[in-house]
Formats: structure tokens, sequence, C-alpha cells
């Protein structure tokens, strides 16, 4: 019997959703969570997509149909990783947002789930740079998100390049809530990649409060980009206290720690 391309349900549009923002491909486990039901229910759905010809079962997970099979997209394996720990640091910075602030967020997967707390707020100004940020903020309890123009990235759903940069200089917001790549004593806050620190640099000076949200695997650790000066990040939001040298940055460029 040829197979038919339709979909039978809301639940599984949503599914496809999903994925298609994850970036093609994502884990089952993921997709029940953004969905509120059990794997076994996205199973179910996954086996009728699948039979529709629209999704491919992979080891773990599922991915569109005529993609390359890629089991963890960089983005969904950050997402994975630590995640319970990066939910916790999320509600720790919700609780330092009041309703109606202004906020830039950047594409690390710990903003994600800042943004994921966020939820319940109302009134907010998001400026952000991330599909998922926007994605998750969007048509909600009365909130204005404002999206960086450019060619968005495959592997994060993120916007680069000088269009998004010129965008974001546009704004001054309460806070900039920023991920990174590591936390050392020497250079204080690293990146994996110059555009991000473009970015990050231009929403930094145009925030009251910079707030780096990083937990303890990033300590002590090097990436290929220096951020810019340390002294102009606030808060360390974290789930451990740092190593003494660590710490000795911090109190220098007079960083606060929440841990």
């Amino acid at each position: 019997m040829p197979k038919s391309n339709t979909i039978t349900n809301q639940r599984e549009q949503e599914i496809l959703r999903e994925i298609r923002l994850a970036g093609g491909s994502c884990r089952i486990g993921f997709l029940a969570g953004r969905l509120g039901v059990s794997d076994e229910t996205i199973r179910r759905n996954i086996k009728s997509l699948e039979t529709g010809g629209l999704v491919k079962k992979v080891h773990g997970g599922v991915s569109l149909a005529g993609m390359i099979s890629v089991v963890e997209p960089p983005f969904q394996s950050r997402m994975d990783k630590n995640a319970e720990t990066k939910k916790m640091l999320a509600m720790r910075v919700a609780e330092m947002v009041d309703n109606g602030d202004s906020l830039f967020m950047d594409i690390g997967s710990t903003t994600a789930y800042v943004a994921q707390a966020l939820q319940n707020h109302h009134d907010l100004y998001i400026v952000t740079n991330s599909i998922a940020v926007a994605h998750l903020l969007t048509a909600r309890n009365n909130n204005r998100v404002f999206l960086a123009g450019g060619e968005l990235r495959a592997h994060d759903g993120g916007a680069f390049g000088q269009d998004a940069l010129n965008f974001i200089k546009r704004f001054n917001v309460r806070f900039a809530v920023m991920s990174v790549g590591a936390v050392n004593a020497r250079s204080g806050f690293m990146l994996h990649d110059i555009q991000e620190a473009d970015i990050s640099g231009a929403a930094v000076q145009r925030a009251q409060v910079a707030i780096v949200v990083a937990d303890s695997s990033k300590f002590g650790i090097r990436a290929p980009i220096t951020m810019q000066n340390p002294s102009d990040f606030d808060i360390l939001v974290t789930d451990e206290k740092p190593n003494e040298r660590i710490c000795a940055m911090l109190e220098r460029n007079d960083i606060s720690l929440s841990v």
C-alpha cells in the first residue's frame, strides 16, 4: 500500500513542529517533555507519522524523513546534557525577573531553559536571536518578542551576521541573559563561536544587568573565544561554588555569585 503523507491529528502536527524547531532530529523524551505526554504516547504518534512517510525513527529518537539521520543535533545534545541542573538554574534566573521586564536572551541551551521558566511571567519585552526562545515566549501573556533577522543556523536556530548585530544594537534592556562555553580563572567567560561573542558583546553593552548562567561543568576549562571584559558582567548563576581562582576572578571583576 502506498504511503499517504497525511497527518491524522493535532498531536502529530505538534510533534512535527517540535522536530523542525529542534533542527530536524530529536529524542523521544524531549518530545514527551515538550508536549506534556508519556514517551509511549509519543512513540505511538511517531509510528503513525513513520507509516505516512513523514519521519524516520533513529536510535533513541526520530528525524524528519529525507534528512540525514542525526541522533543528537548539536543544540538538542546540549539541551539534554545536565538538563535537571539547567532547569534549576533557569528557575533561579526567572525569580530575578519581574513581570514587565525587558530582556535579551541568547541562543544557549541553558537560556532556552530560562525561556521555559519564564512562561508564566507576563508583559515581558524579549529581544533574542534564538528561534527556540522566540517560540517559547511569543503569543503568551501579553509578551512582546523581537527576533533578530538574518539567516538561521541549521544546528541551533540562531540568527547571526551584521543584520542581527545591528538589530540588537537598537535595544536597551534591563537584563541580558547569556550562556557561555567556559568559565576560566584567567580569561573570564569564553565561547566557542566568534559570531556568538559578537552578539553577546552587543547585548551586554545595552543591558543594565548582565547575567551569565552556567553549570559547574563549565568551570576551569577553556574555549577558543574570550568574551568581552569580565567586568562587563554582573551576576554568575551556577550550581556549585567555583574553585578559589575562579572566585578570585569574580571578586576582582565585581561579579556577584549566585549558587
